[in-house]
C-alpha cells in the first residue's frame, strides 16, 4: 500500500508539473558567430583595429568597470553601436527598469537589422515568458533557454520531477557586439546589479574587452547556443502568443521618463565609452588574456573534469609561489578546498580572502557553508576578511564595494602580482560541480597591483578582520580611523540569523551551496 501511495503521489506531481519530456534538440536553427574579419568594417571593428595596431600582436584590451551605472551604460551603448550581431548570455535577467531598457535596446538593434541571439538560464527568467516570446517573434531575434522548466507557472516543480538536470544552471554572463567588443564579469541584468534597487545593492566587477579574446568568447557562445541544454523559447513556452513588439518599446519609453530612471539617463549622457573607443581615448590595459569556460555539457552532468573552469583555476593556484588574493561573495571552500589553501599557506604563500559577512550576505545558507571551514582556514594561516554592510551616504561610491547597503558580488582573484581572474566563478561547490561558469585570466601586473592595493588599503577599513585570539576564540576586528572595535560573535547579526546559520551548517547540504 505504501508503494501504491508513493506511485500515486508521483503521478500527481507528473500531471501537475507537465512531465512530458522536453522536445528533442533536433530541428533547431543553426547559427554561428560572424568571423571578426566580417565585422572589421563596423564602427566597433574600425575602432578596435585602430587601437590594436599600436599594441603587440595577440594581446587584448581590458577596461575594468566598477561603477554599476557605467556597467549599465556600457551594455546599452554596445547594443546601440552594434551593426551586425549581438550575442547575449545571462544567468538572471530581471523584468525591471534596467532589464526592460536593455531588452528594448536588443529589440531596437534587431529592428535595425542586427542579428540578436539571447541565451538565458531559465531559472532567472521568472515572469518573462510573454516578453521573451514576443522578442523571439522578431525575425532578427532568437531566444533560447538553458535547462528550461516544462511547467512555466510553478518552476520549482521541476526540481521535484527532474532534479538532476534542473539543479544544474548556466551561470555565465556575457554581452558581445559584432564579435569586436564584449563585457563579462559578475553582474547579471537587474536593478540590484546596476545600483537601481532600494534594497541590497551588489558591489560587482565587469570588464569590457576588445581584441582576440572576444573572438574566443564568441566561439564559446556558439558552443552553448548549440548545446543539448539550449532550447528555443517557442519550443518550451508553447501556450503564449507573441504580443506586438511596440508594447515593449512603449513600456521602455514610460520607464525612461520615470523619476527612478533619471540617474541612468544621466549616466548614458555622461558616458562616451564608444566615442572614446573610436578616438583612442578609452583607457585599456593591453595584455595576454585567456578565456576559461566550462564545457556546456556540464549542464547535463556530462563534462569531463579536465574541461571545467575549476581544474584550470586549481592549476593556477597551485602554481603560485607568492600571493593569492581572492574576492568571493559566496565562499564555500569545502574540506578539499581548505586543504589546498592550507598547503599554499604552508608553502609560504600569502593567502588572503574577502567574502561577505553575515550582515552583508544575501544568502545565509552559503554563509553557513563558509562558517564550517572558517576556523580551519584561520588555523592554517589564511587571512580572512568579511565585508561589513556599508553605511556610507546614499549613492556615494566606495570603489569595489559599491554604495550604501552594498553586498559583495564580484568574483575575482589575483596571483603573484602578475595575473588577475575576472568572471562568474564563485569558490563554492555549485560553481565547481553544478553550474557552468566563465571568466578571463588577464596577464597584467598593473591590474594585479590594483587588487593588492585593495587588500592593503581599502579592505582593512571596510571589512572585519577575522582572527583567533590567544584562547583560540574567534573575534572580528573593525577599524574606524584610529579606533578599533572587537566583536565576539558575528557583527551586526541577529540571534535568528546566527541560529539559522548554525542549523544549516549541521545539515549535509554543502554540495548544494
Amino acid at each position: 500500500m505504501r508503494r501504491i501511495g508513493w506511485l500515486g503521489m508521483a503521478f500527481v506531481l507528473c500531471s501537475v508539473a507537465g512531465c512530458t519530456a522536453l522536445p528533442p534538440p533536433e530541428g533547431r536553427s543553426v547559427s554561428r558567430a560572424l568571423p571578426a574579419e566580417a565585422t572589421a568594417d563596423t564602427v566597433l571593428g574600425r575602432a578596435v583595429e585602430a587601437r590594436a595596431a599600436r599594441e603587440p600582436a595577440g594581446r587584448s584590451g581590458i577596461h575594468p568597470m566598477l561603477d554599476p551605472r557605467e556597467a549599465f551604460a556600457a551594455r546599452l551603448l554596445l547594443a546601440r553601436a552594434a551593426e551586425r550581431t549581438l550575442d547575449v548570455q545571462y544567468y538572471i535577467w530581471r523584468d525591471d527598469l534596467t532589464g526592460t531598457l536593455l531588452l528594448d535596446a536588443l529589440r531596437d538593434a534587431a529592428d535595425r537589422g542586427v542579428r540578436v541571439r539571447l541565451l538565458l538560464d531559465d531559472n532567472g527568467t521568472t515572469g518573462m515568458d510573454d516578453t521573451l516570446v514576443t522578442l523571439d517573434a522578431n525575425p532578427n531575434i532568437d531566444v533560447r533557454l538553458f535547462n528550461p522548466f516544462r511547467h512555466r507557472d510553478f518552476k520549482w516543480l521541476g526540481y521535484l520531477t527532474d532534479f538532476s538536470r534542473a539543479n544544474r544552471r548556466m551561470h555565465n554572463k556575457s554581452f558581445t557586439a559584432d564579435n569586436q567588443a564584449a563585457i563579462i564579469g559578475g553582474r547579471n541584468v537587474g536593478d540590484e546589479y546596476f545600483g537601481a534597487d532600494d534594497g541590497i545593492l551588489f558591489a560587482d566587477l565587469d570588464v569590457l574587452a576588445v581584441g582576440p579574446v572576444v573572438q574566443a568568447l564568441s566561439r564559446d557562445f556558439d558552443r552553448y547556443w548549440a548545446s543539448d541544454s539550449s532550447y528555443p523559447v517557442a519550443d518550451v513556452v508553447d501556450d503564449v502568443a507573441p504580443d506586438d513588439s511596440s508594447s515593449l518599446a512603449a513600456r521602455a519609453r514610460a520607464l525612461e521618463t520615470a523619476p527612478e530612471a533619471r540617474a541612468y539617463q544621466e549616466a548614458l549622457e555622461r558616458s562616451a565609452l564608444i566615442r572614446r573607443l573610436e578616438t583612442g581615448n578609452l583607457s585599456l590595459e593591453w595584455a595576454d588574456v585567456e578565456l576559461l569556460s566550462d564545457d556546456p555539457a556540464k549542464g547535463l552532468g556530462q563534462a569531463s573534469s579536465d574541461s571545467l573552469v575549476l581544474s584550470h583555476i586549481m592549476a593556477l593556484a597551485e602554481a603560485s609561489d607568492r600571493t593569492f588574493l581572492l574576492v568571493s561573495p559566496y565562499f564555500v571552500p569545502t574540506d578539499a578546498g581548505s586543504e589546498i589553501f592550507r598547503q599554499m599557506a604552508a608553502r609560504g604563500i600569502q593567502v588572503q580572502v574577502l567574502t561577505n559577512s553575515m550582515a552583508a550576505t544575501d544568502v545565509l545558507a552559503v554563509h553557513a557553508g563558509y562558517t564550517r571551514q572558517r576556523r580551519t582556514l584561520l588555523e592554517s594561516g589564511v587571512t580572512l576578511y568579511e565585508l561589513r554592510r556599508q553605511h556610507s551616504a546614499a549613492g556615494r561610491q566606495v570603489g569595489l564595494f559599491g554604495s550604501s547597503g552594498a553586498s559583495l558580488h564580484a568574483k575575482t582573484f589575483a596571483l603573484d602580482g602578475q595575473r588577475l581572474f575576472v568572471g562568474s566563478f564563485n569558490f563554492d561547490p555549485r560553481s565547481a560541480n553544478l553550474n557552468t561558469e566563465l571568466g578571463f585570466v588577464i596577464e597584467s601586473p598593473a591590474l594585479a597591483a590594483q587588487m593588492a592595493a585593495l587588500f592593503e588599503e581599502d579592505i582593512p577599513r571596510l571589512a572585519y578582520r577575522v582572527r583567533l585570539d590567544r584562547d583560540g576564540d574567534m573575534e572580528w576586528i573593525a577599524l574606524d580611523g584610529d579606533r578599533r572595535e572587537i566583536y565576539r560573535h558575528e557583527p551586526n547579526s541577529t540571534w535568528w540569523q546566527r541560529g539559522t546559520v548554525w542549523l544549516i551548517s549541521k545539515l549535509p547540504v554543502e554540495w548544494l551551496l
